[in-house]
């Protein structure tokens, strides 16, 4: 008798993850590869956060940490928003995560509960419904597009056909790199005060903005705000994140935690603490990417891929490539089996649209990207 599977495990895959794979054997088997798939910076940590890790390894027990996170973090993660944002942060309500995913694992278990429906944008990150799909809350997707710059609106949730128990917003966006204004956050912020709806803001992409200024939703006294360490500090596999949490889920949140994940890894939280100190290195960074993007942005069009979401932020091009296909995902494949350049199918941003879209991540080194433009348009020409 076959045993039972349980049914959170049939949340759909994320392609990414299968691009990444297939471009990985591409590589094992000797041909060379562009990639443009991959949401990561493709530098290493900055040199602060590794001495003060290396220091670490010499002369730390490294045992568990309380669940909500190392002090020290936690009070330079409160400053963080002072000298950033001019928002004043209590360090209690501020919890160290086991990356962003820890994060909206925890955020989404303490503030819904099952058959809660939340609204998220679409496209929008696949992670947020997938997560809510396996905790058993609904997701209620928000069709955008550019007369909304793909940003949720007061007008969209009030078109739902239904209540709503939550709200995400990402701001930079993943994939289209749109930005919310502090005024339209704001907006947001109050529309689900007044109606009871928990705002979760994601601003994993803050620091990678390109002339925009970086709203926060951390003052916000009902929102529940998640960063990360992965994105501007150049930490992914460090799997360190962190939430602002309102008074009235730290302690909810402190035994999902505690449970689930015990602690943050201890080695990245000493080093995150460092990481703070890092700007000028991780400036660098965004100006490599800032002329990543400028290389995309000018040389797609030139291809006849023009439709493009504005990318105000993060280091995503999100193209409309209609024209070309309407099956991303074998275009991609096609791509890559052809060309050597990894990019990322729609579908796993939009499963109603995204089969006509396609994004590419200009993290990489500019030679890259220039290097997939002039293949690219060999390829289409």
């Amino acid at each position: 008798m076959a045993l039972k599977v349980a049914k959170r495990g049939g949340v759909p895959p994320f392609i990414v993850m299968d691009v990444m794979s297939a471009a990985a054997a591409r590589e094992e088997a000797g041909d060379d590869v562009l990639h443009l798939e991959v949401g990561q910076p493709s530098t290493a940590a900055p040199a602060g956060v590794l001495a003060a890790a290396a220091a670490a390894l010499k002369g730390e027990r490294l045992g568990y940490t309380v669940a909500l996170g190392i002090p020290p973090l936690r009070r330079r993660i409160a400053r963080h928003y002072r000298d950033a944002y001019g928002v004043e942060v209590n360090e209690a309500q501020v919890v160290v995560t086991t990356g962003s995913s820890g994060g909206f694992i925890i955020a989404f278990a303490a503030a819904f509960d099952p058959g809660d429906r939340v609204a998220l944008a679409s496209p929008g990150y696949p992670a947020y419904r997938n997560i809510l799909t396996a905790l058993g809350c609904v997701p209620v997707e928000i069709s955008t597009g550019p007369n909304t710059r793909f940003q949720p609106t007061p007008e969209l949730l009030d078109a739902l056909a239904e209540p709503i128990d939550g709200l995400i917003v990402a701001s930079p966006a993943n994939p289209t790199g749109t930005m919310l204004t502090a005024g339209e956050l704001a907006a947001l912020a109050t529309y689900c005060a007044d109606r009871g709806i928990r705002l979760i803001s994601d601003e994993i992409y803050h620091g990678i903005t390109y002339g925009h200024e970086t709203a926060t939703a951390a003052g916000d006294a009902h929102a529940v705000t998640i960063n990360s360490f992965s994105k501007y500090y150049s930490m992914t596999g460090w799997r360190l994140g962190w939430m602002v949490v309102p008074p009235d889920l730290v302690r909810a949140v402190e035994c999902l935690t505690q449970n689930l994940f015990i602690s943050a890894p201890t080695l990245s939280q000493i080093a995150g603490v460092a990481a703070f100190d890092c700007g000028d290195e991780l400036d660098r960074n965004v100006a490599r990417y800032a002329a990543n993007r400028r290389v995309l942005l000018d040389g797609l069009p030139k291809l006849g891929i023009d439709r493009l979401a504005p990318a105000d932020g993060a280091f995503y091009i999100y193209a409309d490539i209609s024209h070309l296909t309407d099956d991303s995902v074998g275009f991609c494949r096609r791509l890559l089996n052809e060309t050597g350049i990894a990019a990322t199918p729609g579908v796993d941003f939009d499963p109603q649209r995204g089969h006509r879209t396609l994004r590419f991540s200009f993290a990489g080194a500019t030679a890259d990207m220039e290097k997939a433009v002039a293949r690219l348009g060999r390829w289409l020409g």
